[in-house]
This record gives structure tokens, C-alpha cells and sequence, in this order.
């Protein structure tokens, strides 16, 4: 039923809105027959006043200026106001009758204006009409509250209706204008959340790809420089050099599975996200490629969220493949301190670097800013600049818990 009412509703407001001077005559013809009607009703025994062509005028006076209504609410009251305060003044009964174009004329006022003009020209009127009600010799024999209460409902029945229909229409503008926006921005949005993913996909599976090659790279020199000075060694690397590849091959696996996982409950387990628990293995792949890796920890440590862990292997992972890649040293050193609610990270090599780049270039690569955009993704810093004595070394801060909106973003 509503919502055949509402339906209706906006039909009308349409027709309206193309047709308002049809529209404007069609009501006020049956205003100026109401208020003529209204002009000719007494109350029992008394005798209308002689004046009944001025008040037909005055009341038609009144009608014509709600022609104006839409371009000029205020007018239209004021003129409505006058000649209803003096058709009472001259003795014609207040009935709601005779006051229909007054009515009508707060109710447009309530819908086209603001609050404030509401105020002051409605309940001025509404003054205005009761004091010449009180003052009235058509109803001299009734009590001053009896006068005055009629008209002050009456009145005040098209200001809420104009109030009401007002803030519908507001409300429906605002719905519009919302529905407008997200549509919009909708593909906008999917746009960045796609470009978000790309980008996460990308960061993993260079952190995979770039370590795993470049120790694979350099086992291998490793391995062609002694084969023939030192076969055993040279085999040794070999063997090391299969489990690096085969590593690289079940994490790459591991990535592009997140890809193709759906929520069938009978698919393949996911492998579980590597984290500082494999930092061992990545200690002896170094080795194998010929960077001695040290590791220290300090203070008790305490378990990571998975996206830190995650974060934090990363980091460690990178900053070693970039000491392999870009730096002519032998050593590295990693520093877990566990201090309060973070995890204080340090990876640094004592030879001297060949000036790594801070930010990615598109033929440097993109270690270091990966590095970084993956420690802020969890509410971390990082920092990552050549050292004073020599060498270079990247330093991170990692809270041991993030937030849960950060943790579903790191967390596969």
C-alpha cells in the first residue's frame, strides 16, 4: 500500500513539475470557490456582513497571488495574511473554508523555503489571523480561547504538512545523490582494490623469485669456479643448489595457489606462509652461495602474528638477496631484539656496498621499496642506508600484533 502510495506520489510530482501552470490553476480554482463558500457560511441566527463583493475580491486577490507561489512563497503569504486579516476584520466567520488560501500558501512556503523563513513569516501569519479572530464581531459570543485555538490549528496543520513533505524531499535528494556518488566511484574503487591485489601479488613473488635466483645464481658461479680446483665442494654447492631451486619452485606454487584457492572445503591445503622459524634454512642457502650468515637474538622472544612473521621473513629474505646481489662482502649480520610489544630487526654486512638505491628504479629493481611498503602495510618503519664504518644495513620496526584490518592484508 505504501508503496503504491509513494508511486502515485512521485507521478504527481513529475506531472508538476512539467506542468506547473496547469497545475497551479487546477488547484487554485477550487481555493477561490472554497474560500466564496466560505465567505456566505454565519453561525446560527447571525447575518452575514453586506459586503460581500469586496470579500469575493479580496479572496480573489488572494488566489491569483498563489500563482506566484513557486517563484515567490513569501509574497504570496503576505498578500494571503492581508486580505485574510481583513475579511475578518469586516465580520466573516473564521472557518477553515475561508482560509484556504492562507493554508495553502504556508504549506508552499513550508515546502520551498528554509527553517527560518518558516519561522518568521508562518508564525507571524499565524499571530497575525488569531488576534484578528480575537477582535472578530462574527463570534463575539464565544469565549477568547474558543476564537483563537480554531485558527492556530487550522494554520498550523499546513506548516507540518509543508515540514513533513520538505524533509521527504530532502531525503529523497540525498538518497539520490548517495546512489549517484557510489556509482560513480564503484568502479573506481574496484580499480584500486584490483591495483592493491596486483600489487601485493607482485611484492611476493618478487621477494620469492628475486632470492631464490640470485642464490641460485650464486651457487652456481660458486660451483663453476671450484669444479675443477675442488670437485667435492663444487658437488656439495651442486646439491645445495637443487634444494634452492626446489624451494623456489614450492613457494612460487605456494604464491599462485592464493590465486586459483577458492572456498571449496575438498580443495588442496594451502602450504603455510613461511616466517622466522625458516630462518635456518635461509642462513644455510646463504652460506651455500658464499655470504656466512650470523644471527643474534636479544630479550625473550615472544609469538609473532602471522603477518609479522611473514613481514618479517620477507625483510630479512630481501636484505640478504640484496647483499648477495649488489654488495662484495663475505659476512651479514641479522639482530632480532625483542623490546615491549616490538620487534627491532637489523640486517647488515660489513663490506662495502655498491650503492644500492633507497627507492625502486626501473633498472634497479624494486628490494628496498618492497621492503619498506611491506613493514608500513602492518603499522612498521623501516630504514635502509649505508653505515658509517662501511657496508650497509636495513633496520626495521615491527609491532608484534597489528591491527586485524592490517593482519587480513598480510596474512594469505
Amino acid at each position: 500500500m505504501s508503496t503504491s502510495l509513494e508511486r502515485y506520489t512521485d507521478r504527481v510530482e513529475a506531472f508538476t513539475g512539467s506542468h506547473p501552470f496547469v497545475v497551479d490553476l487546477a488547484l487554485i480554482l477550487p481555493l477561490m470557490g472554497s474560500a466564496t463558500l466560505g465567505a456566505s457560511l454565519t453561525l446560527p441566527g447571525a447575518h452575514p456582513p453586506d459586503q460581500d463583493t469586496t470579500a469575493v475580491i479580496l479572496m480573489g486577490v488572494s488566489c491569483l497571488a498563489l500563482l506566484k507561489h513557486r517563484s515567490h512563497p513569501r509574497a504570496a503569504v503576505v498578500v494571503n495574511a492581508v486580505c485574510a486579516v481583513i475579511v475578518i476584520a469586516m465580520g466573516y466567520l473564521l472557518t477553515p473554508l475561508l482560509l484556504a488560501p492562507i493554508m495553502a500558501a504556508l504549506y508552499w512556503l513550508a515546502t520551498l523555503t528554509d527553517r527560518a523563513t518558516l519561522r518568521a513569516y508562518g508564525f507571524t501569519t499565524m499571530v497575525a489571523l488569531m488576534i484578528a479572530a480575537a477582535f472578530s464581531d462574527s463570534m463575539d459570543h464565544l469565549s477568547l480561547l474558543l476564537r483563537t485555538i480554531g485558527p492556530f490549528f487550522w494554520l498550523l496543520l499546513p506548516l507540518a504538512a509543508g515540514t513533513m513533505t520538505r524533509l521527504r524531499r530532502a531525503y529523497l535528494q540525498s538518497v539520490q545523490a548517495r546512489a549517484e556518488h557510489a556509482e560513480r566511484t564503484r568502479e573506481e574503487e574496484a580499480r584500486l582494490r584490483v591495483t592493491e591485489e596486483r600489487v601485493r601479488i607482485a611484492r611476493e613473488l618478487h621477494d620469492v623469485v628475486a632470492h631464490h635466483l640470485a642464490l641460485a645464481n650464486a651457487q652456481a658461479g660458486t660451483a663453476a669456479h671450484l669444479v675443477l680446483t675442488n670437485p667435492q665442494q663444487s658437488k656439495a654447492i651442486l646439491t645445495d643448489l637443487t634444494g634452492t631451486t626446489s624451494s623456489a619452485l614450492r613457494e612460487l606454487k605456494a604464491a599462485l595457489g592464493l590465486l586459483r584457492q577458492s572456498d571449496d572445503p575438498d580443495s588442496a591445503p594451502l602450504e603455510p606462509s613461511p616466517g622466522l622459524a625458516r630462518l635456518p634454512e635461509l642462513v644455510t642457502a646463504c652460506a651455500s652461495a658464499g655470504l656466512a650468515v650470523t644471527v643474534t637474538t636479544e630479550g625473550e622472544p615472544q609469538p609473532l602474528s602471522p603477518g609479522v612473521d611473514l613481514t618479517a621473513f620477507r625483510i630479512v629474505q630481501e636484505a640478504l638477496t640484496n647483499v648477495s646481489k649488489h654488495a662484495r662482502a663475505e659476512t651479514a649480520h641479522v639482530r632480532l631484539v625483542y623490546s615491549g610489544s616490538r620487534l627491532l630487526l637489523t640486517v647488515s654486512n660489513d663490506g662495502p656496498a655498491a650503492s644500492p638505491v633507497p627507492e625502486a628504479t626501473p633498472s634497479r629493481g624494486f628490494g628496498v621499496m618492497g621492503m619498506r611498503e611491506r613493514a608500513h602495510s602492518i603499522g612498521g618503519e623501516l630504514r635502509a642506508a649505508p653505515r658509517p664504518e662501511g657496508g650497509f644495513e636495513v633496520t626495521t620496526a615491527l609491532p608484534l600484533q597489528p591491527r586485524a584490518a592490517e593482519e587480513s592484508e598480510k596474512t594469505p
